[in-house]
């Protein structure tokens, strides 16, 4: 490592939580998944919801997928630089590899450690996120769909590919159901935040559709809404929900337990689609947002699911 390389890790690691840097000397298993428990139930919101539909095994396999995932992503857009961004990242992804031959240090890693032993998770899942979060560091423009779903490719679909071998899963057709929905709500992501994304000089709608319906980065930029705005946003929403459709049908191919968590996520993606429609998909005015009460009727939907599928569990005869 360079001293102006290490000079920006440095820099990056002060921009970042404390708790972040690299420790001295390596935690403890049971210390790395408090570490990670803690990073998730703080930061993500729905973390509360999905980890009590998942059995209580396989949580702190979770924690350290989220802990990887935040982290690398916070590594990617908060530190305000991208040399710095890129230094961190690029070290990350060396202590990835160091992760797999038995090396490490962070609390994410040794946590991870762990959970890749257990379920046999190989690397390139890891690493494709490595992929997206350094593109990321990039002036983001997109020419085509094709480009947009490679880029998915690397930032959603390795998400869903990690829950699949967390729960025991690693065939190519779960796997293929899988991608459609991570793109699907990756996509739903992308449309509901994309005045946010433009101030990270980031547009992910194709360019080539943005030249079709007559919408110009400058229309992005002055937060112009338009009957041409409209119309993209109309295109780009019913593709993203007819992918979301193709791979609805993974919900009949796994556990009860998954399956009510694949259900809820397919649902709350859809529900931001339709809470864009609801807004006349003027998303330059304000972020669209699922409504307090439809959060509130799919976690009844999620929780009455998970208490049937108990109650035919304890129903069924034994063997």
């Amino acid at each position: 490592m360079t001293a102006s390389t290490a000079q920006l890790i440095e820099q990056g690691w002060a921009a970042l939580p404390a708790e972040y840097r690299m420790p001295q000397t390596p935690p403890t298993l049971a210390e790395a998944r408090a570490w990670c428990q803690r990073l998730t139930e703080t930061h993500y919101e729905n973390f509360h919801v999905a980890s009590w539909l998942l059995p209580k095994r396989l949580r702190p396999h979770f924690h350290a997928i989220y802990a990887y995932c935040r982290v690398s992503d916070d590594l990617g857009d908060e530190t305000g630089d991208r040399e710095q961004s890129i230094a961190l990242l690029d070290m990350w992804g060396q202590e990835l590899d160091a992760c797999y031959r038995g090396e490490t240090r962070h609390p994410v890693f040794v946590a991870l450690a762990e959970t890749i032993r257990e379920c046999e998770i190989p690397r390139q899942p890891f690493a494709d996120l490595l992929v997206a979060f350094r593109r990321d560091q990039r002036r983001v423009r997109m020419e085509s769909m094709q480009e947009v779903l490679d880029y998915c490719h690397y930032s959603a679909n390795p998400v869903g590919q990690l829950v699949l071998y967390v729960c025991g899963y690693r065939d190519d057709e779960r796997f293929r159901l899988s991608d459609y929905t991570c793109t699907a709500l990756q996509l739903a992501n992308f449309w509901q935040d994309v005045r946010q994304d433009y101030a990270r000089d980031r547009i992910y709608f194709p360019a080539e559709d943005m030249r079709r319906f007559g919408v110009t980065e400058a229309m992005i930029a002055a937060g112009k809404f338009t009957p041409e705005f409209r119309e993209l946003m109309r295109c780009e929403v019913e593709y993203a929900r007819e992918t979301m459709r193709k791979g609805l049908p993974l919900v009949g191919m796994v556990t009860h337990d998954l399956a009510v968590d694949l259900d809820l996520f397919s649902r709350g993606g859809l529900e931001i689609l339709r809470a864009i429609e609801e807004q006349g998909y003027d998303v330059l005015r304000a972020r669209p947002a699922i409504s307090k009460t439809r959060k509130a009727a799919l976690f009844v939907r999620a929780i009455t699911g998970k208490l049937l599928g108990r109650g035919l569990a304890q129903q069924r005869p034994a063997a």
